[in-house]
């Protein structure tokens, strides 16, 4: 609670240093078809963000985010402390989404606290973005988690160099057992099951990443060593099933490209993975994708690929790889200034499963932008995505921005 009262008293002191935005949001989703043991059609939630400023000095910046959430199925915890961490199963009815601290000295720079960190280059899928845990609660609609850590960027020419140290560990946030994005085999819908919590690490974890722009290209090699954010799952049997969460060591050898060429923008991605839990695999991700502005037009397409070299995974959570070996697309269409429309879609290589979504917002005055799309999914059982085929949803989303 000392972070808002913090920042208006330097509004006060500072006068133009200080900015702030956010937004209220309404989320709704209405589901056709109930799945095992959720016979819910229609979620609601609600997020009012705000996302303060402060820069007392040319080359320091403060930089915050709160959270304020409601939902009408539990997904959201009911107690109104104050989250710091993002560790829990529910997303946090009250948290800090940021709070770090930017020094910036000509070509250095560099930010503590929680924050947001990006890597990679590719639009449709990134292998090496390893310090960028989501939020799985809906599993097609995802969105990316804070970290607490240390950033130093360097820049020099054309060079980039940047170091990144973890001290404590933020995993992925996985779907709620007992709803519909968790479905179970039919050989243990009717079975007791027992959530154990999650094992976390103990240790930090630091990546290296140095990207060069050179004439006509540019690309990055990265090294990561830490934890895999994305769960294994220990399920032991007995009068139920016990489910317990625990998090593999993680080495990652990576790397990513972009040309630009007169049709479109080649971009592809890569990174290897070995670990030393023993019940994790070792294997490589790669997506290749070409992308072209045209007109008001934009498009996205390419193939995502997997290549196992070590299979010893039993039970995982695991999107990233659950997207390999597919085909995806994204393309958008600028009606007007205040419409656009946009379709996405995602087909495995074998047609087991495929995902499509179609979506229209319009923005009506500069603080109010409303939302429609409607998801599609559909395939077999054994297929990630096909396993969420009566999860088709239609989607309607009301944002009012300050």
């Amino acid at each position: 609670m000392r972070l808002p009262a913090l920042l208006l008293c330097c509004a006060c002191l500072s006068g133009q240093s200080f900015t702030q935005r956010g937004f209220f949001e309404t989320r709704n989703y209405l589901y056709p078809q109930t799945t095992q043991g959720d016979s819910g059609r229609l979620v609601s939630e609600e997020l009012l963000r705000w996302e303060p400023s402060w820069k007392p000095r040319p080359w320091i910046q403060i930089n915050g985010g709160l959270d304020l959430r409601f939902d009408s199925h539990r997904q959201f915890e009911r107690s109104w402390r104050l989250d710091w961490a993002d560790r829990g199963q529910q997303r946090p009815a009250f948290g800090v989404r940021r709070l770090s601290v930017l020094l910036n000295k000509g070509g250095l720079t560099f930010e503590g606290g929680r924050q947001f960190i990006r890597w990679g280059k590719a639009d449709l899928l990134n292998p090496t973005d390893r310090f960028a845990p989501k939020d799985f609660l809906n599993v097609i609609n995802s969105d990316f988690l804070g970290v607490t850590a240390a950033r130093i960027t360097y820049e020099r020419g054309s060079n980039t160099f940047d170091v990144v140290y973890q001290p404590v560990f933020t995993p992925s946030r996985g779907p709620l057992f007992g709803q519909r994005w968790v479905p179970l085999p039919e050989q243990i819908q009717n079975i007791p099951i027992r959530n154990l919590g999650a094992d976390f690490p103990g240790r930090g974890q630091a990546g290296a990443r140095w990207s060069h722009g050179a004439r006509g290209f540019e690309y990055s090699l990265s090294l990561f060593d830490g934890y895999n954010h994305l769960p294994l799952l220990d399920l032991q049997a007995g009068l139920g099933v016990s489910v317990k969460r625990y998090f593999a060591q993680m080495r990652m050898y990576g790397g990513d490209f972009a040309m630009p060429l007169p049709w479109f923008t080649l971009k592809s991605e890569a990174a290897y993975f070995t670990s030393k839990t023993r019940t994790a695999d070792e294997y490589a991700l790669y997506v290749v994708q070409l992308e072209r502005q045209t007109g008001e037009w934009t498009f996205v397409g390419g193939y995502a690929g997997e290549a196992v070299t070590n299979k010893r995974v039993q039970f995982d959570f695991a999107p990233d790889r659950g997207l390999a070996k597919t085909f995806l697309g994204r393309a958008s269409y600028n009606l007007d200034a205040n419409r656009t429309v946009s379709f996405e879609g995602a087909l495995r290589q074998n047609g087991a499963g495929m995902y499509s979504k179609v979506e229209y917002t319009q923005a009506m005055g500069s603080h109010l932008r409303a939302t429609a799309n409607f998801t599609l999914l559909r395939g077999d059982t054994t297929d990630f995505l096909g396993q969420y085929r009566r999860n088709s949803n239609l989607q309607l989303i009301l944002r009012y921005s300050f």
